[in-house]
């Protein structure tokens, strides 16, 4: 287990494929007595949500309830190949499923329109700085970190408009957030 979460950490591959290969190799390495496929899921699910927090929410043990047996099928085929490719291709499907399943962010227009104008407020106090989320709590003169992080930061990290100057560790105390440009690049 320690070999895997030191791979984990310098995996150079998509998040998603890095995911679903950690959640084999658990299965595979099978640590516990049970509950094996519950904790590979949830590991899958947090390395997702550390790439892109919305997706902490998103029902992949409901889309691979759903698939039971061939979930169990792949994770045979992979055992009997020595390669993952069949579980992932499960994965990747069921995770694509699932996000079929939500409906579209601005479902409500009050619910959209409340979003888009603090996350507006967001952008215009971030400017074009670099700054910690004290610091932007600060100019939005706000003081519940909780309702900060699901209006604001969230909402803005998940449509792209900012990002981590640490994302690879997203609970930094050192973590600052930036505008991205229209073209990918920070500014």
């Amino acid at each position: 287990m320690k070999d895997l979460f030191t791979w984990v950490k310098k995996s150079k591959l998509h998040p998603l494929i890095t995911s679903a290969i950690f959640h084999y190799e658990l299965e595979f390495i099978h640590p516990f007595p049970d509950g094996n496929g519950r904790i590979g899921r949830l590991w899958q699910t947090l390395l997702l949500s550390q790439w892109k927090p919305h997706l902490a929410y998103l029902p992949v043990e409901t889309a691979i309830r759903d698939r039971q047996k061939s979930y169990y099928t792949a994770l045979c085929q992979s055992d009997k190949s020595g390669n993952s490719t069949p579980f992932i291709e499960l994965i990747l499907s069921a995770i694509l499923d699932a996000l079929n399943t939500f409906p579209p962010s601005n479902s409500t227009v009050q619910e959209s329109d409340q979003v888009n104008d603090q996350v507006k407020s967001l952008l215009k106090a971030l400017e074009n700085h670099t700054l910690s989320a004290q610091e932007l709590m600060t100019k939005l003169n706000l003081k519940h970190r909780p309702t900060f992080r699901q209006n604001y930061l969230n909402p803005a990290l998940e449509a792209e408009l900012i990002e981590r100057t640490i994302p690879e560790k997203p609970n930094s105390r050192n973590q600052k957030y930036r505008k991205i440009r229209s073209n990918g690049s920070a500014t």
